[in-house]
């Protein structure tokens, strides 16, 4: 009826029953009652209803477990009530609508659907007259009602009106007797003697209700209205000459012109003015009607709908002054086809059932649901993570190995023990420079090696702590370079003993190249081009301190990130490289005279260096965090302590524990020493 292209024509001072399925789903939606049955009378205005209120549950999030309907006529309502109570009781929503046309609210009152146990009824105010009598001390009924408001004057013109004004009309004689029952408010009571009351007060209600309100405001729309264009056409005076127009000729869209614009304030000072579609701007109340045992009927408005306030204000529940039945578990009662995913978990739609129906699943590693029922996580900013709960996010831990750490702590011990260990060689060395054995072992070639060794050892000490710009190019280039020096140390000692074996044949050329010249430009210019590539590292894509914030869950790693990748297994490609030359060198040179035997510690030295890194690149990529660091640092001590243990142990024991056998004449012998 608000299609002003199909009635033009049409006012009205009742909501609309739009307002009335947009009212329904607000206090759906405020309670949180999600899965709902729908109840209505197999009419085109109440199907129209079903339909919209279908759209506005839907749009809001809810779903409906059924909608049934129940035939006009009396024969087969009984019939379909039957199946609908039935349906009831076995339904699991606790909230159901009933849309029913008021020509059948009397006789909907008197079936069983009623008698289900534990739910809500929402219904409209014609309904709410009819109650069964067993809803007695029931809580559990919520109806939209036009706003009530008390009529100056009214219930005093009610209880002096005598129905012998209108002998003809039955229904006045009757809400007339009705005001005579003690259970109608005193406003309107009258006393009254020898008169039978009937047991019902509906009457009473009716009289009382707010339908009357919307009557007084008809009719004086409708004066109002007329009094304007009367008064437009005489001249603005009060008086209209019928003797120049008759009441025919007041058509109907004459009238239509002044009220689409009628403006005016009635007598309770509420301003009476209709919208486009022909509507008056007013809401509903939401009643909760009790029966007390006594039978007084008690309808406590519990909340308000109107379209037309703001926003914040259109929509109101007093949640203090409503009671509930004692029959529900939770109050308020909850309506839900699944339970409330709480926060740490998401819900997922059971396939094909409504999407209020659906299991709760943790969240997935990284994400939060901080609400309940969400359906999908958020995920932690990066430099954060979910607490246990998942319901949080927390600042991750931002970790590195540490001096302070029981791994830190043991790395820095061995790393001090083999530095000591690596000086006191080196002192035995120098003190003992002059022996034979530390002649016949290129005494420069084993200071250098020595003096890199401390430097291997030393530089895995930056690897531990904080890692900033300085230790993050530091590492890499120092370990680098201090290798590269060692190996080419080895390498130089490897061929320095090749090449005395064959310069002590006869007319042999390669005495000139046995001087310590060439074994210093050995090691020079094998060390010079790791120099030159970690230069270019530099240069080009240096190591650069990074926050790992994924590698991990729930840590921040601290790490020095490589720069370029390729520069790095460069530089230990080259590393390798030495490596593989020296070991195959001194591998072919094992079964030498005795005399020259330290082939046989290098090429042990290099099998146990090269075993040693060439199991680090797999455990070094399989690590994150400070255990990729750990993996390297052991790498570094490993392969250095082999070097210093392969090559110079033995020289040590003799010198120290074997001085007999540091003379030339046993050197001379082709025998093990």
């Amino acid at each position: 009826m608000s299609d002003k292209v199909e009635f033009p024509y049409f006012y009205r001072t009742v909501p609309s029953d739009l307002h009335l399925c947009a009212g329904i789903v607000k206090l759906l939606k405020h309670f949180g009652w999600t899965w709902v049955g729908i109840i209505a009378s197999r009419d085109e205005n109440s199907m129209r209803a079903v339909q919209i209120l279908r759209e506005g549950i839907e749009q809001s999030g809810g779903c409906i477990e059924f909608i049934e309907t129940f035939s006009q006529s009396n024969t087969l309502l009984f019939q379909d009530m039957k199946n609908i109570s039935e349906i009831i009781h076995k339904s699991s929503t606790k909230v159901i609508i009933l849309y029913c046309n008021k020509d059948f609210t009397e006789a909907v009152s008197y079936t069983s659907i009623w008698e289900a146990p534990g739910k809500v009824w929402i219904i409209t105010a014609e309904m709410e007259f009819f109650l069964p009598s067993y809803f007695i001390d029931r809580k559990n009924t919520l109806a939209f009602t036009v706003g009530k408001k008390i009529i100056p004057n009214f219930h005093k013109f009610l209880r002096e009106v005598n129905p012998s004004i209108f002998p003809n009309d039955s229904f006045i004689e009757m809400w007339w007797r009705d005001l005579c029952n003690n259970k109608c408010l005193k406003s309107i009571q009258r006393s009254c003697s020898n008169v039978k009351t009937s047991a019902y007060i509906i009457h009473c209600d009716i009289i009382n209700s707010g339908d009357s309100y919307n009557v007084y405001n008809a009719v004086y729309s409708l004066a109002y209205a007329l009094h304007d264009m009367i008064t437009s056409r005489s001249g603005n005076t009060t008086i209209w000459s019928g003797e120049s127009e008759s009441c025919s000729d007041v058509l109907p869209w004459k009238l239509h012109h002044y009220l689409k614009n009628l403006h005016f304030k009635n007598a309770l000072g509420e301003e009476i003015i209709f919208d486009e579609n022909g509507d008056l701007a007013i809401g509903y109340d939401i009643i909760s009607p009790v029966f007390l045992p006594d039978g007084t009927r008690i309808k406590e408005i519990v909340g308000s709908y109107n379209p037309y306030a703001p926003p914040e204000q259109e929509f109101t529940i007093y949640e203090k002054a409503m009671t509930w039945d004692s029959t529900f578990t939770e109050i308020p009662p909850e309506s839900r086809c699944s339970p409330s995913c709480l926060p740490g978990f998401r819900k997922l739609t059971r396939e094909g059932e409504p999407v209020c129906c659906y299991d709760c699943i943790p969240c997935p590693e990284g994400e939060v649901s901080n609400q309940t029922d969400m359906d999908a996580c958020m995920k932690c900013p990066e430099e954060q993570w979910p607490n246990q709960k998942k319901d949080v996010c927390i600042p991750k831990v931002i970790t590195f190995l540490t001096y302070e750490e029981p791994l830190g702590i043991t790395l820095t011990f061995i790393c001090i023990f083999f530095i000591f260990i690596n000086t006191v060689i080196l002192g035995i060395f120098i003190h003992y420079k002059n022996t034979p054995i530390v002649k016949a072992n290129n005494q420069e070639l084993s200071y250098i090696l020595l003096i890199s060794l401390m430097l291997c050892f030393l530089c895995s000490l930056v690897f531990i702590g904080h890692p900033d710009k300085v230790t993050c190019i530091l590492r890499q280039t120092a370990f680098g370079i201090s290798f590269s020096i060692a190996l080419s140390s080895v390498l130089a000692k490897t061929i320095t003993v090749v090449t005395a074996f064959h310069a002590t044949k006869p007319g042999s050329k390669l005495r000139k190249w046995m001087g310590p010249r060439v074994s210093l430009s050995i090691v020079l210019s094998c060390s010079l081009i790791q120099t030159v590539l970690c230069l270019v590292w530099l240069f080009t894509a240096p190591p650069f301190p990074y926050l790992n914030k994924n590698s991990e869950i729930g840590t921040i790693l601290t790490e020095c990130n490589e720069g370029s990748i390729v520069a790095f297994y460069c530089v230990l490609g080259y590393l390798g490289l030495l490596a593989a030359i020296s070991f195959i060198v001194a591998f072919l040179a094992r079964n030498l005279p005795d005399r020259f035997n330290e082939a046989k510690y290098i090429t042990f030295s290099m099998l146990v260096f090269c075993s040693v890194w060439v199991s680090f690149i797999p455990t070094y990529l399989s690590t994150k965090g400070k255990y990729m660091v750990a993996v390297e640092i052991f790498a570094i001590l490993a392969s250095s302590t082999g070097l210093l243990g392969c090559i110079f142990f033995p020289k040590c024991y003799i010198i120290l524990l074997r001085p007999e056998r540091n003379s030339r004449e046993c050197l001379s012998k082709y025998k093990n020493y």
